[in-house]
């Protein structure tokens, strides 16, 4: 796992310049990290999805084993996989070609809300609630299971239209835009220069369309730009829990 503190610039510079390890040597670090992306058999609710959140980066050795694991899920009706690709280590040769500043935003916010005083890839974030090495399979099978939504508002969707039914508290409804497809990614410089690798659920747009006040609420769907699928996330609060999730 590469970490990054946010102490300061030469902590920075220091943690992007340490000893990194290769993929070859992570895969004693996640069950399955070297092996091929076979599929695993959907066991939780599809009409409660769990959301699996990798932060990941191109230009991050350490990256390839956990993006194998997680591509795993992407077929899966019970998981909504996501990939976030960040921008904190594209200084190491290679800039990845999804990330984005508000993906690392992103993280930052589960970091703070969680009393980390760092990020770091590969990191999943389960339901916005637990934080797991991406590479680990069978940790990550434990979060899911562990952090399962059963009690949280229903979502329905009508057209362009979706309703977060009544619930307890309030919270931000997200529009996740991510494309479904293997995406062969050809790194050509960097600590992954010279290999090729495949990307799945690759998120492309994260939009706020509302705030939900505990009471049934309707909001209006941004149009999912061509070739790109939806999800929708209930959150409550920067770097909060996922406490409802739909794929449309």
């Amino acid at each position: 796992m590469r970490t990054i503190l946010a102490a300061s610039t030469a902590l920075f510079l220091a943690a992007c310049s340490g000893a990194t390890a290769t993929p070859s040597a992570l895969a004693g670090e996640g069950e399955g990290a070297g092996a091929p992306a076979t599929a695993i058999a959907a066991t939780g609710d599809a009409a409660h999805p769990t959301v699996i959140e990798l932060y990941q980066s191109q230009g991050c050795s350490s990256c390839p084993p956990a993006i194998n694991v997680v591509n795993k899920y992407a077929d899966r009706a019970d998981v909504i996989p996501l990939t976030f690709s960040v921008t904190y280590w594209d200084n190491l040769g290679w800039k990845d070609t999804f990330a984005s500043p508000a993906f690392t935003a992103r993280q930052w916010d589960y970091a703070h809300t969680a009393g980390r005083g760092q990020v770091a890839t590969p990191q999943v974030i389960v339901n916005g609630r637990d934080a797991v090495l991406g590479s680990r399979e069978g940790e990550l099978n434990q979060a899911i299971a562990r952090n399962a939504n059963s009690a949280g508002p229903e979502i329905d969707v009508v057209g362009n239209q979706v309703t977060v039914g009544a619930g307890n508290g309030g919270a931000t409804v997200w529009a996740v835009n991510y494309d479904p497809r293997t995406v062969e990614v050809a790194i050509q410089a960097g600590e992954n220069g010279g290999r090729t690798i495949p990307h799945r659920n690759i998120v492309r747009q994260l939009t706020s369309i509302g705030q939900w006040q505990g009471r049934a609420q309707s909001f209006t769907l941004p149009a999912a730009p061509a070739g790109l699928k939806t999800a929708v996330l209930v959150q409550q609060g920067k770097g909060g829990a996922i406490i409802a999730a739909r794929k449309i």
